[in-house]
């Protein structure tokens, strides 16, 4: 298995290592497996996808345009 070295913020750090019993690692490989795995789901999904990103920009722009008339 491969080691990777995290940074992570000091506050964080100290209420980690106050919690000791958890297994800070095993955390960390389970977040990075559902993340890889939601990155397959979206590539899988996006390989079929006729839209190009102009479309998905127009699409954007069109949403954002509809949320400020609504929250006005």
């Amino acid at each position: 298995m491969a080691n990777m070295t995290l940074s992570v913020p000091e506050d964080l750090f100290k209420e980690m290592k106050s919690h000791s019993e958890i297994k800070w690692s095993e955390i960390a490989r389970k977040a990075f497996e559902v993340k890889v795995r939601e990155l397959h789901w979206m590539d899988e999904t996006l390989s079929n996808s006729k839209l190009t990103e102009a479309d998905a920009e127009r699409i954007g722009h069109q949403i954002k345009h509809g949320i400020a008339k609504r929250t006005k």
